[in-house]
Order: C-alpha cells, then structure tokens, then sequence
C-alpha cells in the first residue's frame, strides 16, 4: 500500500500475553471516552494477543470499540517481535505507534499529542516517557512485597481512570528514563513513526529471539530516532505506566537469575549490532501540555545524574511473551 492511500492517522498495536487484567486497563487508556481531544475516526488500535492460558475474555473483546480491532495469535516462539510485526502490517493508516508491552496504561493526551507531533513535519519520531506504577522499580518494590494487590489500592487511591493524569502521583521513572525528562532514554514503550519508517526499518528485527525480545525495544528507539532525516519529539507532559503482572525480570525469578538474563541480551545485541548498546543521541523537541502533576518529575529531572540504565527498562518485565517448559 502506498503512502498516498493510507488513512490519515495513526494506528496502535498493542502486544498482549496472559496479562487479561492488565490489558483490559491499558486498553481502556486508549478509548475515546479517556483520550482528550480525538475521536474514533483519528485513529486505530490493533490489539494482537499470543494465546494463553489466561487470554482476554470473549465478552470484553467484543465490547471493544469500532476503531479497535483483536487478533488472537498462536505463538511458539517466547518473544512478542512477531506479534508485533504482524500488528504493524494490519495497519491501514499513515503512522504507526508500537506499545509491544500491553500492562502499560497511558496519559489522556497520547494519542492527541502524537496526531499533532505527526502533523508538524512528515519526518517526526514521536515517543512517550515511561514510567513505574509505585514508589520504586517494580523488581525492587517486588522484593518489599508489592503486588497486584498494592498497585490496586494505589488505583483506588487517586480514583483511576476519572483523572489520568493522577497516575504521575502514584508512580516513579521506569529504568529506560532514570535520568530523567531532560536527558537521554533508552527506549520508549509508546513510539509512533510514519508507516514509511517502520517500513524501511523492516519492523523489529526478528534476531532478536530471547524471551520477552531480549533488546528488540531498546534496538527500534534507537534505530528510529536516528534515522537519517528524521527528528524526535518527546511528549514531555505524557507517559506510559507499566502495571505490575508478575513478569519474569520484575520479579518471576531470582536477582542473579534476572542479572544473568540481562546479560544474554546484552550479549546478543552486540552479536547482531557489533558494538555495546547506547541510548540514541537525540536533540528532542518537546510538545504539548505540562499537566501539575508531573512538576515533581521536572524538578527532579534538573537534577539528575546521567543514568540512563541500557537494560530493557533496567529489568523490565519480559514482554507478552509465550510460558516455555
């Protein structure tokens, strides 16, 4: 399909796997009822879910609406990269925005902000933040106890999803953006880019073949961002908020385990690459509205070392990937 006859728009993939509760939230953050200022016809979300024995429910399925569309996939390999890729070629519009983490809810003004981030130049990365539901990293909170159980109290605490926005209340950076809104990240779990981009990138490079993916997250922000021609927006005053759903580097297995794990996707990325991974060395353009409740995170970004973590999101969970035996 040529750009020319694409749909103006953007379109979401969302990957999913045996995280039902988690997606149904994320999903929701993605509706036109919680999205501020768009309707159903700005955009598209293609949910693409690798079966599971804890898939999402048929009636919450079929309760989702027009401009959403689901796929139910059976996957053998342990990674979401394919799932990811055959989302992207469904997509019937002008840009495409990868979450390949379906436990991350999102701010109100996500889809607007990436709609408006597109509108400016053809040749814009637009990425979101990202974020931890709690106090601390989840693979270190998880260590103290918390759980499914605690993040739904911190929820039910800031009266969620009335006010999006509250969500910067009750959580701290993700690894990926531990230095901060200022300085370099390492990935993003929300990145749109024009459908020609994705395109000529070939997607996710399907070499990454470690569960959840290994670096395959960290390697597309890298790889889009610097993009000859290209130029990055960062959507300051928005984020991305990983739910916490008993992945396996948050806390499925134990810490020299995760290390371990960590370092076999280290190794590989500089098998396929052939060099150590650093964060892109982008000049970001920051866009849209600065919501109070993100104030203590700008604060706390004037001051922050240099310490963006190139792990995936510093332990982040594997990613809707299938359970192997």
């Amino acid at each position: 399909m040529s750009r020319q006859s694409r749909n103006t728009g953007v379109a979401l993939v969302v990957v999913v796997y045996n995280m039902p509760e988690q997606a149904k939230k994320t999903l929701y953050s993605l509706t036109s009822h919680y999205q501020q200022g768009v309707t159903e016809s700005d955009y598209d979300v293609v949910v693409v879910e690798n079966r599971s024995l804890n898939n999402l429910p048929a009636d919450f399925v079929q309760s989702l609406p027009k401009n959403f569309s689901y796929h139910l996939r059976d996957e053998t390999n342990p990674t979401p990269v394919f799932a990811a890729n055959y989302g992207a070629a469904l997509c019937r519009r002008s840009h495409v925005a990868l979450l390949v983490d379906g436990a991350r809810m999102v701010t109100p003004g996500v889809v607007k902000n990436i709609l408006r981030g597109h509108r400016l130049h053809h040749n814009y990365v637009v990425s979101v933040p990202g974020y931890h539901l709690g106090r601390q990293l989840q693979q270190r909170a998880v260590e103290q106890g918390y759980g499914v159980l605690e993040e739904s109290q911190l929820l039910a605490s800031i009266d969620w999803p009335r006010n999006g926005y509250s969500l910067f209340d009750i959580a701290c950076f993700s690894g990926s953006c531990t230095a901060g809104l200022f300085k370099q990240h390492s990935e993003s779990n929300c990145i749109s880019v024009p459908k020609s981009l994705w395109d000529h990138l070939g997607g996710l490079d399907e070499g990454f073949d470690h569960m959840g993916g290994g670096l395959v997250n960290l390697d597309f922000y890298k790889r889009a961002c610097e993009a000859p021609g290209f130029d990055h927006v960062l959507l300051m005053g928005e984020g991305t908020f990983h739910q916490f759903h008993g992945g396996v580097t948050t806390g499925g297995i134990e810490r020299r385990a995760r290390e371990s794990l960590i370092g076999q996707f280290q190794s590989q990325y500089r098998a396929l690459r052939g060099s150590s991974f650093e964060p892109p060395r982008t000049t970001p353009i920051f866009l849209g509205e600065i919501p109070k409740q993100l104030m203590r995170f700008i604060m706390s970004s004037s001051q922050a070392p240099d310490q963006t973590s190139t792990q995936p999101d510093a332990g982040e969970p594997l990613r809707s990937v299938p359970r192997i035996s």
